[in-house]
């Protein structure tokens, strides 16, 4: 089995919070081409946007025991193609039910993708004995804003959404190609709870993240729709907002 190096195994974990904040800011550009497309009025955009944040809740804790036992790796991998196939597919449903299941998926992935990257990140960081959660997050800030651009762009040129989401895709694979190879594959103690039940402290700082991205999600999933609906901006030109907001 190949050992990287800390240097590459540091990039390697920069790639992948890129790759989380890139897949998911692409996809703020889009919500109003889908709800338009579903025929949904607000109210009910706002009930299926729930469905992301629902599978995303459900699959952190599943991620967690899969990573533990498998690896980051497999898990990272398996997160990124499903990213790859279900980000296309919201930008082409147009049942409202579709939808729904669909958003739940993708919320899913990213949900796992999101818990099992900050796990690699934490073994890197220890075993660099240096603080670097910060820099790899601020590469999902990075990621987010060129994903919102990106696509954003590409619609402004007139370009189907569908065809922006697979651009989208083509970054992914290209990174997952180059980094992949040198995710984390260590694997934790059968011994070792599965689950451990948050408790002083930690109750405190989850609720202060449960705030928080609240905040930023309404702004990510609101202000394309809000910048066209309500500012009589361009549907193609209205994702320019939501680059600024993750």
């Amino acid at each position: 089995m190949m050992v990287s190096s800390p240097r590459v195994q540091q990039h390697s974990t920069r790639a992948v919070f890129f790759i989380f904040g890139f897949a998911l800011a692409a996809w703020a550009p889009i919500i109003p081409f889908v709800k338009a497309r579903a025929g949904l009025d607000a109210a009910f955009l706002g009930m299926v946007l729930l469905c992301l944040g629902t599978g995303s809740l459900i699959a952190m804790p599943v991620a967690g025991a899969l990573a533990a036992r498998h690896g980051c790796r497999k898990v990272l991998i398996a997160t990124a193609l499903l990213i790859c196939a279900t980000l296309p597919a919201l930008s082409l449903v147009e049942s409202t039910w579709l939808l729904a299941g669909t958003l739940f998926c993708f919320g899913a992935v990213l949900g796992a993708m999101d818990c099992t990257m900050n796990m690699q990140a934490v073994m890197v960081e220890r075993d660099s004995a240096k603080a670097m959660m910060s820099g790899f997050h601020g590469f999902y800030s990075i990621g987010a804003f060129a994903g919102a651009a990106a696509v954003t762009a590409l619609l402004s040129t007139g370009a189907a959404p569908w065809f922006a989401c697979l651009a989208v895709v083509a970054v992914i694979l290209g990174l997952c190609g180059l980094f992949s190879r040198h995710w984390r594959t260590d694997r934790v103690s059968q011994d070792a709870p599965i689950f451990a039940v948050p408790k002083g402290v930690v109750l405190f700082i989850g609720a202060l993240c449960l705030i928080v991205f609240l905040a930023e999600g309404s702004m990510l999933d609101w202000s394309a729709v809000f910048l066209h609906e309500q500012r009589g901006v361009a549907v193609s030109h209205a994702g320019w907002a939501s680059r600024y907001f993750p």
